[in-house]
């Protein structure tokens, strides 16, 4: 592919370097919708910064000759602390997309987790990979529709259920209305043209995306009438909040691991315990849901605490380095979903680029360990990060991973 002899030719030192390329290649419209969040974005920017005012603590005269990266979580063993997020549209980014990031989650031995909202049928995804994958699952089309996705996900071998519970409505994601998302989702063609140029602007992605079929519907939502378009995305997700309540027929349904996505607060993380959950995900939805949320690294250390050992607790929300990834299991989490920083190198060079942004956490988090002269991610703790002060510092004698 030509994408991929240019990702080659770049110096790609970093994730950042990834964001360029993807930015290079994409429409506006495609590329903001990877990249931007909701309203002013102050969420968005939190969660980025967040791991600034976190420093490390190394133990110098240390000779680390292997580092161990490897955990289990929810039962499921992989190579790395870190797993591929549940991201929608990524058939948007590059063709077959999903298909693209399974395979370079498996190649790396960690899970990736497969949105709902995504253009290829979670069978497809499984065929393509041998390793583990987790469902992501929102009630778009209603219970019954639902029901069916997750004897889908079941037979199709899949070894979690992800529940995300913090789309009660869409955010207002104002980059997307500003680009003519709305427009170009469900406009006539005159507005569709208007937004041309931006397209034509971009040959090589513009190639790809007819290619491979054009404006994809949902495949893993399955109406009466068949997938789920893609404009009937905003109104479908405010109709099919997810409640504690539905998490009983959800585990009857499943029989299986179910993590739930998008806690914020010690409450709901107490609920998500009292519910039998089996791990939680503190995040925010990338900034892309309730503008002035909390960081969801400065939320982390009030839900481990909260958790009390009672469910593994996981996190996601502006990782961008390895060291950040440290950070994050020094305070508690047992392990990192990443999102954008994968989504970056998919846009920027397919599968490639996936497996490159991968390479550069893993390698990343490895010179952190050594540096902080810790032999195994498993072993980091509150010793290794001192945090400002009204975040509350972390006792060197307490053990805030959780093991459950």
């Amino acid at each position: 592919m030509p994408m991929t002899a240019r990702l080659e030719a770049h110096d790609v030192l970093n994730i950042a370097d990834l964001r360029r390329l993807a930015q290079r290649r994409l429409p506006r419209v495609v590329f903001d919708y990877i990249d931007g969040g909701a309203e002013d974005e102050v969420t968005l920017r939190a969660n980025e910064h967040a791991f600034d005012e976190v420093t490390l603590r190394p133990r110098g005269a240390v000779a680390v000759a292997e580092c161990d990266l490897r955990t289990t979580v929810v039962g499921t063993q992989q190579a790395l602390p870190f797993i591929l997020a549940p991201v929608g549209s990524t058939r948007l980014f590059w063709p077959h997309g999903e298909v693209e990031v399974a395979r370079a989650a498996d190649a790396a031995g960690t899970v990736y987790a497969l949105s709902t909202l995504v253009g290829t049928s979670l069978e497809e995804v499984r065929a393509a990979s041998s390793g583990p994958l987790w469902y992501q699952l929102y009630l778009v089309g209603g219970r019954d529709v639902a029901r069916k996705a997750i004897a889908r996900a079941r037979a199709a071998g899949y070894a979690a259920l992800v529940v995300t519970i913090d789309t009660a409505v869409a955010g207002l994601r104002e980059r997307d209305l500003r680009n003519g998302i709305k427009e170009l989702l469900g406009g006539g063609r005159v507005a569709k043209l208007r937004s041309s140029p931006q397209f034509l602007l971009h040959p090589g992605w513009l190639y790809g995306f007819l290619r491979d079929g054009g404006l994809m519907r949902f495949p893993n939502v399955v109406l009466a009438d068949g997938p789920m378009s893609y404009v009937d995305v905003g109104p479908a997700l405010e109709r099919s909040v997810v409640t504690w309540d539905d998490l009983t027929w959800i585990r009857e349904e499943w029989g299986g691991q179910i993590v739930v996505k998008g806690v914020l607060t010690a409450e709901d993380a107490r609920r998500a315990a009292d519910a039998g959950v089996d791990a939680i995900v503190v995040s925010n939805h990338g900034g892309r849901q309730l503008d002035g949320a909390p960081a969801t690294l400065r939320v982390l250390p009030e839900v481990v605490a909260a958790a009390g050992g009672r469910l593994e607790v996981l996190m996601d929300g502006g990782i961008r380095r390895g060291g950040d990834v440290v950070k994050a299991l020094c305070l508690g989490a047992k392990a990192v979903l990443v999102g954008r920083a994968y989504a970056y190198g998919l846009a920027a060079g397919g599968g490639p680029g996936v497996a490159r942004a991968i390479e550069i956490l893993r390698t990343e988090i490895v010179r952190t360990l050594k540096l902080l002269g810790s032999a195994s991610t498993a072993d980091l703790d509150g010793r290794f990060v001192d945090v400002p002060p009204h975040w509350g510092r972390p006792r060197a004698s307490d053990s805030l991973r959780s093991d459950a």
